[in-house]
């Protein structure tokens, strides 16, 4: 019995041998020829990618667009190459690609959601809004672009916090981009009796003296309001988002110190209270 079921055993392995041996003979010609026309495939792909990059680069196209446009390149060579490859190992790619037809349908009904956001990311890669760098504020939340994919973009602040935004809550929504900066708006009253043209000089030398302050974009600094209070002063000035805060802080401290060295004091609204003593000032006040 022992003997029995060893010469089957060996007679099975010579059968898959066999099968083994017989389909290296016919198809070994083919596989070869697929292998090859697959790697020098992917070798094309990648030649014609990285060139496609480095022209679009050359006419000084942004990095995401010309990215988004090489891989797209990349992806559409490859996948004729292994169409061939299939053809060239006698596989009919015809019944293939309407069973990935049918079934992309069924997919794109269930994943609606994140084929609109592919379509916004292609939208945005296209038309540009914003590049990476740009800061942007969209539905209050603002950010610097650290990087756009097709589904997402991903927003840092000075925090080091890393906002990710759908790309189908961008494209339709009301977009503010200023670029690698962001306004700094501030408001401070001082007392009728100082002279504006006074105060307005210091400081704008003090916001002249911060390398940090964008000097592209004019600085403003004038009377905004008549106030209660005194003379309201508006001053508005960019800075670079990734450091939006502590150049703030710095300035204001800055502010600050020229003011009080050339004693201009910053008025506070002044509220009269009248107290009542006798019951006739209180019956002739009612």
């Amino acid at each position: 019995m022992a003997e029995n079921g060893l010469d089957q055993e060996l007679a099975q392995l010579q059968q898959v041998y066999q099968v083994i041996v017989e389909f290296l003979v016919n198809y070994s010609f083919q596989l070869l020829g697929a292998l090859l026309i697959f790697l020098l495939g992917l070798w094309l792909s990648n030649k014609a990618a990285n060139w496609t990059s480095n022209k679009l680069r050359q006419h000084n196209i942004d990095v995401t667009l010309s990215g988004f446009v090489s891989n797209l390149i990349r992806l559409f060579i490859i996948a004729m190459v292994i169409i061939i490859c299939l053809g060239k190992l006698g596989i009919s790619v015809t019944p293939m690609i309407a069973a990935i037809g049918a079934a992309s349908l069924g997919a794109g009904l269930a994943v609606q959601g994140m084929l609109s956001n592919y379509a916004a990311g292609i939208t945005i890669i296209v038309t540009r809004p914003f590049v990476v760098g740009n800061t942007i504020t969209v539905k209050e939340i603002t950010g610097q672009v650290a990087d756009i994919h097709l589904g997402m973009t991903t927003l840092t602040n000075e925090e080091g916090e890393q906002i990710t935004i759908p790309n189908k809550h961008i494209i339709g929504e009301i977009l503010h981009n200023s670029f690698a900066n962001k306004l700094v708006e501030l408001k401070l009253n001082i007392d009728f009796a100082t002279e504006p043209n006074r105060v307005i000089p210091l400081i704008e030398e003090v916001l002249a003296s911060f390398s940090a302050v964008d000097k592209a974009q004019p600085v403003q600094v004038g009377i905004n309001n008549f106030t209660d209070a005194g003379l309201e002063l508006g001053i508005r000035y960019w800075i670079p988002t990734a450091s939006y805060y502590q150049d703030k802080y710095r300035i204001n401290m800055a502010i600050w110190n020229v003011l009080q060295q050339a004693n201009i004091k910053i008025a506070s609204p002044i509220r009269t209270i009248k107290l009542l003593n006798s019951a006739s000032e209180i019956d002739a006040v009612q």
